[in-house]
């Protein structure tokens, strides 16, 4: 296709899976097309990991991995500045921020097509969605989706549980996230020698409660590991603190905190066993996605689309209800026929070349602008002068 101008709503910190998002897409996207980048700037990212393009500056009162509180300000500079950028197309992936629910309208009066990405997680295949955040999020933003010329979703349980809610299928394209499975590939490790451990596993991803990492800790210590095993623990969150008492070198359980530097991250994965990931909803975990592409093997909550990606003898899904006690069989399992989980680990790299590379979805990324631009939902306005 033609290179477009792309207007990419987003933001660079704090750190979290929709800034990984953000950063790996544009990237992938640079190369092809113009990018200009708006967002909620703040302290500094990891500007070396980011393209050089224009940046536009959104002021905010209060921002986190969940949530952006945008100021009054913040909407009057981001009008100016799709006036004067005069994109071909916006792409906003979501932020749970107020300015998500009045973008559709700033965008139909400057007459420019709206794409945007929801991330927020959601329970199980068949489960209805309980009272909380998942369930508020998803009646909040349904209404206003609908006012977009298409969302991005990760799976079609996602796109069921918004055409549930008001929002045409027509309208959802389903685009599951995508790593770069050169970058992010098995390889040498020296993580085992630096922790003194015959077999590794690992958590990656936020301390929070829908991350249910207290129940994976309980599950560790009950399964009685050994000495010669280590349950690695990166990442930080609101629930770090509470967490400690698990912390311990008796146990084996080691807490890394948050690791900026991504080729560290990629050794840790490349020198553990097992990667499981305990949540209670998520939409797709890039977290997943990487470990599987490292060749790790995985274990996940049938959660999201999690479960659909492990699904087939590529992972180990279990119950999100029943975490620890099925984890509690399965730790041993894993650290005693090594044989198997190397299996598991190629089944998950031959699974994420198969369907889930960031080439991948950047091809059906294209597709889906240059349809918009075709055929959008919404019929242009004539541009005010």
């Amino acid at each position: 296709m033609s290179q477009l101008h792309i207007a990419w709503l987003g933001k660079k910190t704090p750190f979290c899976g929709n800034v990984t998002y953000s950063r790996e897409i544009t990237n992938a996207l640079m190369g092809r097309h113009k990018i200009s980048f708006l967002h909620f700037a703040g302290e500094e990212s990891d500007s070396d990991k980011w393209p050089q393009y224009k940046e536009v500056s959104l002021p905010f009162l209060y921002k986190s991995q969940v949530y952006t509180i945008p100021t009054l300000q913040s909407r009057k500079i981001l009008i100016e500045s799709l006036r004067d950028l005069r994109p071909d197309i916006v792409h906003a992936s979501l932020t749970l921020s107020p300015l998500d629910f009045v973008l559709p309208e700033i965008c139909q009066e400057l007459n420019l097509p709206l794409v945007a990405t929801f991330h927020t997680p959601y329970a199980r295949k068949g489960a209805k969605l309980k009272s909380g955040t998942q369930y508020l999020a998803y009646q909040l933003y349904s209404p206003f989706l609908a006012n977009y010329d298409r969302v991005i979703v990760f799976s079609e349980i996602q796109r069921e549980l918004l055409a549930r809610m008001g929002v045409s299928p027509l309208q959802v394209a389903v685009i599951p996230n995508g790593v770069d499975e050169q970058k992010y590939c098995p390889g040498t490790s020296n993580l085992k020698s630096q922790f003194n451990a015959k077999r590794i596993f690992v958590y990656q991803g936020r301390i929070a409660p829908e991350k249910n990492v207290e129940a994976l800790l309980r599950a560790w210590q009950k399964a009685n590991m050994g000495p010669d095993c280590k349950l690695l623990i990166v990442g930080d969150g609101p629930l770090k603190t509470s967490l400690e008492p698990f912390y311990d070198s008796e146990s084996g359980i080691i807490w890394l905190g948050f690791v900026a530097d991504e080729q560290r991250r990629i050794e840790i994965l490349r020198g553990s066993d097992v990667f499981i990931l305990p949540s209670l909803a998520e939409g797709l975990s890039l977290s997943l996605l990487e470990a599987m592409a490292c060749g790790v093997a995985c274990i996940a909550t049938d959660v999201g689309a999690d479960g659909e990606v492990l699904e087939g003898g590529a992972g180990i899904v279990v119950n999100p209800q029943r975490v620890k006690t099925e984890l509690q069989t399965l730790l041993p399992l894993l650290r005693d026929h090594k044989d198997f989980t190397s299996t598991l680990g190629r089944n998950a790299r031959a699974r994420i070349v198969e369907r889930y590379t960031l080439s991948r979805n950047i091809v059906q990324l294209e597709e889906l602008y240059q349809e918009v631009l075709e055929k959008p939902i919404f019929p242009p306005m004539k541009r005010r002068a």
